[in-house]
């Protein structure tokens, strides 16, 4: 199993891609505010299934891979490098929007439709598959154990927090969306925040070593 200050270095990983906006975000606050806090919850559950997709693919892809061809292992770091030093300078760009700006007025969609939208968008979300095949290299190593329960303890790690996060948003959205609207200093404050995180993990990430 992998050790506690390693899974929670992770924990944080994780917790900056969550908090950082994208497609499933955007998605899951559009729905609360259209058509209520249920709807919400509904297409949570729908992103949350993309998530356990994207960890059992990876989990077994990279439990072939590594064991296959072991140099793959700086291949992928400096891919996560390059790709978090990327999101960072993303983060910061004029053009970047206040997430709690969102189309109210979307047309009713059945409980059905919702899960499958949002399992839809995380599946085909490359973010996160990049996020996955990059991050979870750094963190797996051969003494701890199987590489595959390695992964999958790394992806169920991930995919608590994507809940527990997604799930405040749902039950904020709505008063959320009032008391940040226009509020130009906090998103600000949101994009050095998210650039600084992950500034400071691709940094630490170049220097980690394989164990």
């Amino acid at each position: 199993m992998i050790p506690f200050h390693d899974l929670l270095f992770f924990a944080i990983a994780g917790l900056v891609l969550v908090i950082s906006p994208g497609p499933s975000m955007v998605y899951i606050i559009s729905r609360t505010i259209a058509q209520g806090q249920t709807a919400g919850m509904t297409s949570l559950t729908g992103v949350i299934c993309g998530f356990l997709f994207h960890t059992f693919m990876v989990s077994f892809g990279l439990t072939a891979i590594l064991l296959a061809i072991p140099f793959v292992y700086t291949v992928l770091k400096i891919s996560g490098v390059i790709y978090l030093f990327y999101l960072a300078f993303q983060a910061v760009q004029t053009n970047s929007k206040n997430i709690f700006i969102t189309n109210s007025n979307l047309k009713f969609d059945k409980h059905g439709k919702l899960i499958y939208n949002g399992f839809l968008i995380t599946v085909l979300n490359p973010k996160v598959a990049v996020f996955y095949l990059s991050l979870f290299p750094q963190f797996i190593k051969q003494e701890y154990g199987s590489i595959m329960a390695q992964s999958l303890q790394l992806g169920m790690t991930q995919v608590f927090i994507s809940f527990i996060v997604n799930f405040m948003i749902v039950l904020t959205s709505a008063k959320a969306a009032v008391f940040f609207a226009g509020k130009t200093t906090w998103i600000k404050i949101q994009k050095w925040f998210m650039a600084s995180a992950l500034t400071v993990m691709a940094i630490k990430m170049a220097y980690s070593k394989a164990k």
